[in-house]
């Protein structure tokens, strides 16, 4: 199991774009339509698929909200970080 970061941790590791809320780290990636949000959607659910860790997200007309957390650790962990700097990457 990974173990959760300190709040140093988390601030060196937070990747562009991201911020802390609580427990989570979040995100609001912008689109011009409701498809672009949606097909990116699925780009990041892949790409959680394949990391077998999977965020919560939230579709709405012009954005969609990506928010990580490690149920098991308790908090933010290593894992998070890295899966939110790969969904930068497929933005």
């Amino acid at each position: 199991m990974a173990e959760r970061l300190d709040d140093d941790e988390i601030e060196r590791q937070l990747p562009d774009g991201w911020e802390r809320d609580d427990d989570e780290i979040v995100r609001a990636y912008e689109f011009e339509d409701y498809l672009s949000g949606v097909q990116f959607a699925t780009q990041v659910a892949e790409v959680a698929d394949e990391e077998f860790h999977h965020p919560e997200m939230v579709i709405r007309y012009d954005e969609v909200e990506v928010r990580l957390t490690s149920h098991e650790a308790g908090g933010i962990t290593d894992q998070d970080t890295r899966l939110a700097s790969l969904f930068n990457d497929e933005y």
